[in-house]
């Protein structure tokens, strides 16, 4: 009986042919479907599960919810969190429609508090995750958190003490770690393909500085509980372009493009150089902010310059600024026929060898310098790095197992850690020199920066409880 795509080497061979398609080389393909398996679990094997910050249908909170969902993803949410009701009662509605029967609640400690909750996933805004990380960690949750991990450096540091302190699961929300594109660049990188890099470039978008206001305050929408929203911030009017997605544009819950994709880029950039322990030593910036009342105050344009302890050099930019590179420039290659050809780099992140060699990656393709840099199999005692193919999997066969999720705390920290020193720098305007053991600038004024007062009563080290 020809069993055709049924069999094994029917499936195989699409999978080869769709990985292939997607931009990955054959060899790489192979390789990972040769450690391809699925280890989630099953349904009898399914984590109980309490989401806070679900958000609206089209969140951050929802979609790593679902993903968790997934047949064989193995978890049940028995509970949503959200301090707007009309996130809550969707959430509760739709949950339904999964075959969730949750429980939903306001105040995040109250679910934290609940015995039978193995796990939970954060998705606030920035200036709610560490405490609510550190709460659901010291009452011994596994953690799954969206990035960027912290709001501050001060922060993060404290989080991943804590992750470690506990023994939990801990996952950053760093995706990016678990895409197939992004793995085979680093591991490209890490063996010498460009040669030794000495630059690095994430390019990761602005914003249009004619949409950054000013914005008219508002009545609070029913339903929402806007001081608890504002949490530990200064307590301010309600503005709708403040609140849910917007938050990302106001220093006071977050940091701009430079925490947003630059969270993701930047994170690539230190597991492309091997520096998920360590970070850069010196960090200088400029860019342009709106300073007006009531207006987005991160920066919109910017171009960050970051120098590593042996030289090598990152470059965070918009591409917006004149002295900035251009995301829409093109770089001299050959294609797979051979002939020359110029790829356009826009968001994403490029990685530049001393001899000229170059490997670009985003999310829609990786390619380089010269196709073969690419398409010649690495020698079998290369160096390879953590594979992960979900990162959501990937958090909760860690969960099952004990091993460490592909994306950890610590590695989180140095992560963001990179991010904040940028804003950092661009806030100030000045060049600073970053002590990466001490965790330490050698300026007064800067060092106050890394860290926040809390608004009353909230306080981190007690673990956000009242």
């Amino acid at each position: 009986m020809n069993r055709g795509n049924l069999s094994r080497r029917g499936f195989l061979g699409r999978s080869l042919a769709a990985l292939t398609v997607a931009g990955l080389p054959a060899w790489y393909g192979r390789d990972l479907l040769a450690a391809a398996e699925d280890k989630a679990g099953d349904a009898k094997d399914r984590i109980v599960m309490g989401a806070i910050g679900i958000g609206s249908p089209q969140s951050r909170g929802r979609a790593i919810a679902h993903d968790a969902l997934g047949a064989k993803r193995g978890a049940t949410y028995v509970a949503v969190c959200d301090v707007d009701a009309r996130h809550r009662d969707k959430a509760v509605e739709d949950m339904k429609k999964n075959k969730q029967e949750v429980k939903a609640y306001h105040d995040f400690r109250e679910l934290l508090d609940r015995k039978d909750i193995e796990a939970v996933t954060i998705a606030t805004p920035d200036h709610w995750h560490a405490l609510v990380a550190v709460d659901a960690l010291r009452k011994g949750k596994h953690v799954y958190c969206e990035k960027p991990l912290t709001l501050t450096i001060a922060e993060s540091k404290l989080v991943a003490r804590v992750a470690k302190e506990t023994g939990k699961t801990f996952q950053v929300g760093s995706q990016q770690r678990s895409d197939d594109r992004f793995r085979l660049a680093c591991e490209l990188v890490r063996n010498g393909r460009v040669g030794k890099v000495v630059r690095v470039e994430t390019r990761i978008g602005g914003i249009d500085p004619k949409k950054t206001g000013p914005f008219a305050k508002a009545p609070v929408p029913e339903g929402l509980d806007w001081d608890f929203w504002q949490g530990p911030t200064p307590a301010v009017d309600y503005i709708p372009e403040r609140c849910h997605y917007e938050f990302r544009w106001w220093y006071e819950y977050s940091g701009g493009k430079m925490t947003d994709w630059g969270a993701h880029h930047n994170d690539i950039a230190q597991w492309g150089l091997g520096r998920d322990g360590t970070g850069p030593v010196a960090v200088e910036g400029a860019g342009v902010a709106d300073k007006r009342p009531d207006c987005y105050n991160v920066h919109s344009s910017f171009k960050v310059d970051y120098t590593y302890a042996d030289g090598t050099k990152l470059v965070c930019s918009d591409g917006q600024l004149a002295d900035a590179p251009d995301p829409k420039s093109s770089v001299a290659g050959k294609g797979r026929d051979g002939k020359e050809r110029r790829e356009e780099h826009g968001n994403g992140i490029l990685f530049v060898g001393d001899g000229g060699k170059w490997v670009f990656v985003n999310r829609g393709t990786i390619t380089a310098s010269d196709p073969k840099l690419i398409e010649e199999p690495l020698p079998k005692d290369a160096t390879r790095l953590y594979t992960s193919r979900n990162h959501m999997a990937n958090f909760l066969e860690c969960t099952r197992t004990g091993k460490p999720t592909i994306c950890p705390a610590d590695v989180g920290h140095r992560s963001v850690t990179v991010c904040h020193l940028g804003v950092i720098a661009l806030r100030t305007g000045k060049k600073l020199h970053w002590d990466p053991v001490k965790e330490q600038f050698d300026d007064a004024a800067a060092n106050k920066m890394l860290r926040r007062e809390m608004r009353a009563p909230w306080k981190l080290e007690e673990g956000g409880t009242k």
